[in-house]
C-alpha cells in the first residue's frame, strides 16, 4: 500500500463561534509516512495538505511532473506556515509556502514511480 501510517501531531487551538463549533480555516497538524519518510500535513477543511518544498526535496518527485499531471498547488497563510515551521515541514527561516493535497501526492508519486527505470 501507499501509505505506511499516520501520526497526530498536536491541534491548532480552533477559533469556536457562538455554536461551539469550529470557524473555517481551522486545522490540525500531524505526520504522515509516506514512501518511507515522514511528511508533515496539516488538515485543513477535512483534506490532508503537504507542504510543497518538503515534497520535492525529500521525494522522488519534480515540479515539471506536477505540470504534466496539471497539480495545482495553494499558498499557505502564516498561521499555516508557522505550524508547518514548528513541525519542521519547512525551513525556520522560509517566509512563503505551497501546499498540495493528499490526492494530487499520490497521483505524483505514483506517476513517478511508473517512470522510474525498474531494478
Amino acid at each position: 500500500m501507499f501509505l505506511t501510517c499516520e501520526r497526530t501531531f498536536g491541534i491548532v487551538p480552533a477559533t469556536m463561534d457562538y455554536n461551539g463549533e469550529a470557524r473555517p480555516g481551522d486545522f490540525h497538524a500531524g505526520y504522515q509516512e509516506i514512501e518511507g519518510i515522514n511528511l508533515g500535513y496539516l488538515q485543513i477543511n477535512g483534506t490532508q495538505m503537504f507542504a510543497l518544498a518538503q515534497v520535492l526535496s525529500d521525494l522522488p518527485t519534480s515540479s515539471k511532473k506536477m505540470e504534466t499531471l496539471k497539480i495545482k498547488s495553494r499558498r499557505c497563510d502564516l498561521k499555516e506556515l508557522r505550524t508547518l515551521k514548528a513541525i519542521n515541514s519547512v525551513p525556520t527561516r522560509a517566509v512563503k509556502c505551497s501546499l498540495i493535497s493528499k490526492a494530487d501526492l499520490e497521483a505524483l508519486c505514483t506517476s513517478c514511480k511508473s517512470l522510474s527505470p525498474r531494478r
